[in-house]
């Protein structure tokens, strides 16, 4: 028998006699040895998503699972925490909620709201893991190996054994948990008047999802007459603080695909998610409690990691500038000499302007927003405090996802320090290091998490093309342009996150180049244009799922004269 790569092409190479046995179409992790290829462990079917996605994390070189040893100190971890919670606030008598994707099991965060003068008293709950996970445990050392929690299509791998993840640390409705609770006081302007941070005992009353808070605020739903006071003073306050923004944050919107699959593991079906007011109602909630956590870790001098987004290079803007008025967006006017924080501010007001063109035009909102967002630098984590350029924040730290994430963690501790409640200051140089090593691993996570949705989207191409028809053509609109062609994405049961590869070559008529601005083919002879964000109909000439290719061919005539 012979395997092939399954997620590049590569050549063939025959299995020695030593290999778990395996049928055609099965995937195998394979030990490439110098005294033969041979196949560890059968990883399923490359003709089942569910297998292919799963197949994902062992070609990426991650961990599945825990081993026993992790699993005993997880359970132990939650016992003893559980026994040490006399000594907390008693927060059981606050009318608590949490919002999450319906398909969640690790709450990480919960929201009380109560009047206060002309504006609102908020608590911000978020889950101890602190008091579960020790520094320099076995559990300690594993989390931040692996950095976050994975969120592939219909499964996650987690950064914490699920006794802690799903049951001890998440903030079940019903059961009283242990947390670490920001409590706020804002005015009726969003601004804030007071915070003050402690461990606590709290119990959530009611458990929202985004779709049933979308009802709820649309007036179809009534919300739990338990929690419905403190949930619209949350959306009150949500609703300043948005309105309070700095002027030069980002506005950036997006849409995030949605898997169901069937009792065999094939994709069926998806849904584009769109950021709606509830995904920004705890949004904003987050984003205020983390930035006065990163100020009081600043001003106390406790080594914390920062969620650091550095303001944009001058000419990576007037680039910027230079595409979209290739594009014929319209832009704001360039200075003649641009400094860094200008620069920050001109992007923020640029990512608002592209919104809004997409919206009048009614197409080009993913190519555009892609142009705003490759001129920015990547955010990363670091012990240095360099400010978020993207939020307007002048410090920001995540501490508000700990059960997902290893920085979160890291900032509790600190928080905890600083504020005398039972923690070790963090050493500055495992901090640093914690940082190194969390904007690594987020960004193995966030590559496995897009090729996994890719994957998927890929699968249910196929399914869907197989209903209805190869020859079926589709509207989309030009994502992308390469020398090699314009990536298009496209309609169907998925909407607008299908995507593929049109050709150049398959462009007749003409040889199609790419422009200086790098926005668009444009006819040699002709002039004729594939420009970003253009609508473009097109069929899809193949499918290779687990390799996430997709090839295109027109359909009708492409290009504008």
């Amino acid at each position: 028998m012979v395997v092939e790569p399954l997620f590049e092409r590569g050549p063939q190479v025959a299995l020695s006699r030593r290999s778990v046995p395996l049928d055609p179409g099965d995937i195998a992790l394979v030990d490439f040895a110098p005294g033969g290829a041979r196949a560890l462990r059968p990883l399923g079917s490359a003709e089942r998503a569910s297998d292919v996605v799963s197949a994902l994390f062992w070609d990426r070189g991650m961990r599945r699972g825990f081993p026993p040893k992790l699993e005993t100190e997880a359970h132990e971890a939650a016992t003893a925490a559980r026994e040490a919670s006399l000594t907390r606030r008693d927060l059981t008598r606050l009318a608590t909620f949490t919002v999450d994707p319906a398909t969640a099991r690790d709450f990480d965060d919960a929201v009380s709201a109560e009047v206060e003068g002309d504006g609102v008293r908020i608590w911000i709950h978020i889950a101890d893991v602190s008091a579960h996970v020790r520094p320099g445990s076995g559990l300690d050392s594993e989390a931040l190996r692996r950095g976050t929690s994975t969120y592939v299509p219909g499964s996650v791998e987690p950064m914490l054994p699920e006794v802690l993840s799903d049951q001890a640390c998440s903030l079940a409705p019903g059961e009283e948990r242990l947390a670490v609770t920001a409590e706020i006081v804002l005015g009726g302007d969003g601004e804030s008047r007071s915070a003050s941070f402690y461990r606590s005992r709290i119990r959530s009353d009611a458990r929202l999802n985004y779709d049933q808070l979308d009802e709820i605020f649309g007036g179809r739903d009534e919300p739990p007459a338990d929690v419905a006071q403190p949930l619209a003073l949350a959306r009150r306050a949500a609703a300043a603080l948005a309105a309070g923004r700095p002027v030069g944050s980002l506005e950036i919107e997006s849409f995030e695909p949605e898997f169901s699959f069937d009792a065999d593991g094939a994709v069926i079906g998806a849904r584009s998610v769109p950021q709606t007011e509830a995904h920004k109602l705890v949004e904003h909630l987050m984003i205020l409690t983390n930035e006065r956590v990163a100020e009081t870790c600043e001003r106390r001098r406790v080594p914390n990691l920062y969620r650091v987004h550095e303001q944009p290079e001058p000419e990576r803007i007037a680039r910027l500038v230079e595409q979209l008025a290739a594009l014929d967006v319209p832009t704001p006017p360039l200075p003649e000499r641009l400094s860094p924080s200008e620069a920050g501010e001109l992007a923020g007001e640029i990512s608002r302007l592209v919104a809004r063109e997409a919206v009048r035009r009614g197409h080009g909102r993913d190519a555009y927003t892609s142009l705003v967002l490759r001129s920015l630098k990547q955010a990363y984590y670091s012990d240095r405090n360099l400010g978020h350029a993207g939020l307007g924040s002048p410090a920001y730290s995540h501490f508000t996802s700990p059960i997902r994430r290893y920085p979160d963690l890291v900032t509790h501790r600190a928080l905890l320090f600083a504020i005398g409640a039972g923690e070790q200051e963090p050493a500055r140089d495992q901090v640093r290091e914690a940082g190194r090593q969390s904007s690594e691993q987020e960004r193995e996570a966030v590559a496995i998490e897009r090729d996994a949705d890719r994957v998927c989207a890929a699968f249910l191409l196929g399914r869907e093309l197989f209903e209805s028809g190869w020859k079926r053509s589709f509207e989309g609109e030009v994502s992308g342009v390469i020398g090699a062609g314009a990536f298009v994405r496209f309609g169907g049961e998925l909407a607008d996150v299908y995507e593929g590869l049109l050709p150049v070559r398959l462009l007749r008529g003409e040889r199609f180049d790419l422009n200086e601005t790098e926005t668009a083919l444009v006819g040699g002879r002709t002039g004729r244009t594939v420009r970003l964000g253009d609508p473009i109909n097109v069929r899809v000439d193949s499918v290779d799922a687990p390799r996430r290719r997709v090839d295109l061919v027109p359909a009708g005539e492409v290009g504008n004269g």
